[in-house]
């Protein structure tokens, strides 16, 4: 593939790329198993564009609709930053912090881990598992993490109950 470097006319020749000033970082899209690359440009320390790298065999510059808006992923005003949560017999919401809401998750997980918890089965087996959690994933996670969801819950926690409708 020919990339032409100089300007193609005078008028060309004074414009300037948006990410002149910017750090171009080279890295791969997370969101499905075809590895689009991608050039992700950080200014003073923030991102400030993410486009598919257009010397990729694998996608030549393109991006699907995922790939193309990872930047509103890392900079979207709407990302949610903290969780909604009602206490129980309650009826009022209010705003947690993120650490709060993953601590209380992983209490709770012990708490169910360890009740329904099965070392031996009937016939004195070894099986280490537990029915009482059951996980749902899906293909708004990207690879890497339906990965770790899928060795975490059955490796580390001997969950049996892993269900993803992301089955590519």
């Amino acid at each position: 593939m020919s990339h032409h470097k100089e300007p193609f006319s005078p008028r060309t020749a004074v414009c300037h790329s948006r990410y002149r000033d910017a750090e171009k970082h080279h890295s791969v899209c997370l969101y499905c198993a075809i590895g689009c690359s991608l050039n992700i440009y950080k200014y003073k320390g923030d991102v400030v564009g993410i486009e598919g790298d257009d010397e990729s065999p694998v996608n030549r510059g393109r991006l699907c609709p995922k790939g193309s808006n990872t930047l509103q992923v890392v900079r979207s005003p709407h990302r949610v930053a903290t969780v909604r949560y009602r206490a129980p017999y309650s009826s009022q919401w209010e705003d947690r912090p993120m650490d709060w809401a993953m601590d209380r998750i992983a209490q709770l997980m012990k708490v169910s881990r360890e009740a329904g918890f099965q070392e031996k089965n009937a016939a004195g087996m070894t099986v280490n598992t537990c029915h009482s959690i059951a996980s749902l994933g899906g293909s708004a996670s990207d690879n890497e993490e339906n990965y770790l969801m899928k060795k975490l819950f059955t490796g580390g926690l001997g969950m049996l109950d892993v269900e993803n409708q992301a089955r590519l």
